[in-house]
């Protein structure tokens, strides 16, 4: 176990099987690994930063290789408990030039995770905890967990981040709303796009309306990714805009959540907010050119070359 973690995501790790064709034409699926908090511990661990991970396995065929990959890339395992069940898994493909998806996550050992299997002594030396809307969605005992790790985290000073990622395959509108406002008290960062989330939650696209809840709310940090146009930064009373780059995308599964751990590294080790902004879209950047969510996420070596190129 670390003693002294970044960042400790709680969510579910899936199976992911992709491939450049599309599903119904593909022959090979390449084997990896996904989900959403998941990705953002990746992002943060190849980022630079000392990454733990929240979860329940199931005891079935994949169990074993998703312990030993994510051992091999550094990951804090040690809070990870088994069980008896099946994990979840996906298949993404490119059909017309755009990602595919289907989806294989009914009855998955992440959603037994309870509060019984937490250990808020591991909690305690974190820096920062992260979960989503989509991690809340898993199960009541799994949005229990994500409510009082906040809660603890918040009574601790120990930061907290937190990505609705809405989508309405998942959660309704109400629950997503229900998810946000049962945490909303113990957040200090939250990452949200007008593509889904702002609208879900605060019925707007509106920049200036929804900074103006954060701000009412006292979460000190927000990033507004603007659809097709660029991040809105509010942290500290300070704002900043960065308008996207343009880039070639073969495949942006997982960006949002990638675009967080790298984000929250920086931001972790001191950086004003809106270079962790610059930092996280250059490795969005790199991440895009490739198939598969956690696959394509480049080393720290990778992403500050290309952080000096554009930003330095």
């Amino acid at each position: 176990m670390y003693e002294n973690l970044d960042i400790v995501t709680i969510g579910e790790g899936l199976i992911e099987l992709s491939s450049n064709t599309s599903i119904k034409h593909a022959q090979i699926f390449d084997k990896y690994y996904g989900g959403d908090s998941l990705c953002t511990a990746i992002a943060a661990l190849r980022s630079g930063s000392e990454a733990g991970y929240i979860t329940k396995l199931g005891n079935d065929n994949f169990c074993e290789y998703l312990l030993d990959a994510w051992d091999s890339e550094g990951l804090d395992i040690s809070q990870i408990k088994l069980t008896q069940g099946q994990n979840g898994l996906y298949f993404v493909g490119k059909k017309e030039g755009k990602s595919e998806f289907v989806f294989y996550r009914r009855k998955t050992a992440a959603m037994s995770l309870c509060i019984d299997d937490i250990n808020f002594d591991y909690i305690k030396n974190a820096k920062c905890v992260y979960a989503t809307g989509f991690v809340q969605s898993l199960s009541l005992s799994v949005r229990e967990v994500v409510r009082e790790i906040f809660k603890f985290a918040k009574e601790n000073e120990i930061c907290v981040a937190y990505d609705p990622n809405f989508s309405p395959k998942v959660s309704t509108q109400a629950e997503a709303r229900e998810y946000f406002d049962e945490i909303s008290n113990y957040v200090d960062i939250i990452f949200l796009n007008t593509k889904a989330d702002t609208q879900a939650l605060f019925d707007t696209c509106s920049i200036d309306k929804v900074q103006k809840i954060l701000s009412d709310k006292a979460i000190g940090t927000s990033i507004i990714r603007e659809h097709k146009k660029g991040y809105h930064i509010l942290s500290c009373g300070n704002y900043n805009y960065l308008e996207y780059k343009k880039s070639t995308v073969i495949d942006s599964t997982g960006w949002e959540a990638a675009f967080n751990g790298c984000f929250l590294n920086y931001y972790l080790k001191g950086y004003q907010s809106l270079k962790c902004t610059q930092y996280a879209n250059a490795l969005c950047l790199l991440q895009i050119r490739d198939v598969g969510a956690i696959k394509s996420i480049p080393a720290r070596v990778e992403t500050e070359k290309l952080f000096n190129e554009i930003y330095g």
